[in-house]
């Protein structure tokens, strides 16, 4: 793991853009890495949840975490496809939680400064947080395993105790994610550093020959806020979750002014002039990141990046960068070949170019390229993945497969909700009613069978069975959600526009929702995934297989302040068999042609 080299904590004040932090000052950390020993014939690890203080940048004092195995990133783990793996995440953190809560109108964008600036009008710490035990549990984000292993909210645990999982990496090479997934505590407990990237391997992503070992890098992207001393107003080093509010209204997620890579603020990376394999991991709480490559004038160099896989596993083909750059939301993951042998001798970066920055520093990291040139046997291949298939209805995706309709909205008092739906025969009159006009199948009226996490389970799908996931942001306006749906690997189908007809204060349509226009797919987009964009007024289906595992899991909106707030859902998955037996309120098995 690359050391970060101790320099002088800032002293005096600090003001932006970057707040006395001297960008690209650093080298990028790379997480330590973790391969699975065998105990008699069994691949076991004990990862141990634990405080720590770390440097997130030299010119700071260390911050206190709480990391996996003393890392933050956690450490990266490594499995074979096919290999089981048996993991006890070790809750053995001491001390109180490690961040200071504060909130302030939204009108003075608090999100922009550090700094906890309670003498404000409007600003006051989050009362609560600061008495917040560490209770976690451990979800392994893409993971296709039984609920009792998959980090289910409620089923949290304190100091002293461990969470014995067990994944049985049934799954083709993909990049999955690691991170704590606590009842209403979430967003908390991930800003504390409970995060890692674990990689599964097999037979086909090796012949492909990609480039590894010190040219196969994680990037994992988060944002922080951090306090300031009352006395200097120089920066501390302590987490601060800082965030807008309403008067009234709506809580609106956390985001940071400062970008960091690997745990680190505005880091640089050396590197040859070669191809670079870089495995991509939004792990912000809220934060949408749209990359570019840049060169020293800030002129895109897209040209030199290719798009090789998803969430869930390598592409058919490379795919180049969306002409605009490549959107990524909190929780998904992209597979990139960078070719730096065209920029010997210069300094490139990566750069957000979300225009949801609102005026914070745009740069991500800095890559210096040696200006030697290098053999590299690398070039890239025309196909990736020979084992990828479209989903296509009535052959790859089969016509006997389940439907689950899923609405997203504003409530009447602004906040965001996500409800699932059951198909009803007539408008029974009242709130809760969404209509759609559907162009395939005509007019469908749906009533809301569940809110919030609580409300009756209503979603129930056959194990080994294939479903079609039916999203609709019916919202005028508010923000875009990062829907992930565990246990499955799905593809888009379609994202399709509409002007939307849902009456906020009534809470359902006024008249069907008509006028749909079929938004293309980018060609990343028809790859594996397990978190899709969904955004308002548009209508996104996807298709997974259930399989890999049987009981109740979770589907959620993935900025963690909305998961935490309501926006998540279980839904169970069992046997056929024993789906006959099951008498449930509503029915909420949907089986469609």
């Amino acid at each position: 793991m690359t050391e970060i080299i101790e320099r002088p904590a800032t002293a005096g004040p600090v003001t932006g853009p970057n707040w006395g932090l001297t960008k690209f000052l650093d080298p990028l950390p790379i997480p330590p890495v973790l391969r699975p020993h065998s105990w008699w014939g069994q691949d076991m690890i004990t990862i141990p949840m634990v405080a720590k203080q770390q440097r997130l940048h030299s010119q700071l004092p260390p911050s206190t975490l709480w990391t996996y195995a003393g890392h933050f990133p956690g450490p990266t783990i490594e499995v074979r496809s096919g290999k089981q793996l048996r993991i006890s995440w070790s809750n053995e953190i001491d001390g109180e939680i490690p961040l200071v809560a504060v909130q302030g109108p939204v009108t003075d964008a608090p999100t922009s400064r550090p700094g906890r600036e309670l003498a404000k009008p409007g600003y006051s710490i989050v009362e609560g947080v600061a008495d917040l035990p560490a209770w976690t549990v451990v979800h392994l984000h893409g993971a296709r395993t039984n609920a009792g292993n998959d980090g289910w909210a409620h089923n949290a645990g304190l100091k002293g105790t461990s969470q014995l999982a067990e994944y049985q990496n049934r799954q083709p090479a993909m990049p999955l994610w690691y991170h704590d997934h606590a009842m209403a505590i979430t967003r908390f407990n991930v800003h504390t550093g409970l995060a890692g990237m674990y990689l599964i391997r097999d037979d086909e992503e090796d012949a492909l020959d990609l480039p590894h070992g010190d040219r196969e890098l994680p990037l994992i992207i988060t944002d922080r806020n951090l306090d300031t001393d009352p006395a200097t107003g120089a920066l501390t080093g302590q987490l601060l979750f800082k965030f807008p509010y309403v008067p009234n209204g709506p809580m609106i997620p956390f985001s940071g002014p400062f970008s960091l890579v690997n745990g680190v603020i505005w880091p640089h990376l050396d590197v040859d002039a070669k191809w670079y394999r870089f495995r991509l991991l939004n792990a912000a709480n809220s934060r949408f990141f749209t990359l570019n490559l840049v060169d020293e004038n800030n002129t895109p160099v897209n040209d030199a990046v290719r798009l090789i896989g998803t969430d869930g596993g390598l592409l058919p083909a490379p795919a180049a960068l969306p002409a605009g750059g490549l959107t990524v939301a909190p929780a998904e993951r992209f597979d990139v070949l960078i070719d730096f042998s065209r920029f010997k001798g210069q300094k490139l970066k990566l750069r957000n170019a979300d225009p949801r920055l609102g005026g914070i520093e745009p740069d991500l990291m800095e890559f210096r390229v040696d200006g030697r040139a290098k053999h590299d046997s690398f070039t890239l291949p025309e196909k990736v993945s020979t084992s990828y298939t479209r989903l296509v209805h009535g052959s790859t995706l089969p016509e006997d497969h389940d439907h689950v309709w899923i609405a997203l909205l504003l409530n009447a008092e602004g906040h965001p909700e996500m409800w699932d739906l059951e198909q009803v025969d007539a408008d029974p009159g009242g709130e809760g009613i969404i209509q759609v006009q559907d162009p395939a199948g005509g007019l469908k009226t749906f009533r809301m069978i569940g809110r919030l996490f609580d409300d009756t389970t209503g979603i129930f799908i056959d194990h080994d069975r294939w479903a079609v996931w039916n999203i609709v942001h019916v919202a005028n306006g508010g923000p875009a959600h990062p829907v992930h749906i565990h246990l499955t690997e799905f593809q888009a189908l379609f994202r399709r526009s509409f002007t939307t007809t849902f009456d906020q204060a009534s809470e359902r349509t006024t008249a069907p929702i008509s006028g749909f226009t079929d938004v293309p797919l980018e060609k990343y987009e028809e790859g594996w995934k397990d978190t899709i964009i969904v955004n308002p007024g548009q209508w996104v289906s996807v298709a997974g297989k259930f399989g890999g595992g049987t009981g109740e899991f979770m589907y959620h909106c993935h900025i963690l302040d909305h998961e935490d707030e309501g926006m998540m859902r279980p839904f169970v998955v069992h046997p056929p068999e024993v789906a006959k037996f099951h008498v449930h309120p509503g029915g909420g098995h949907h089986h469609e042609g």
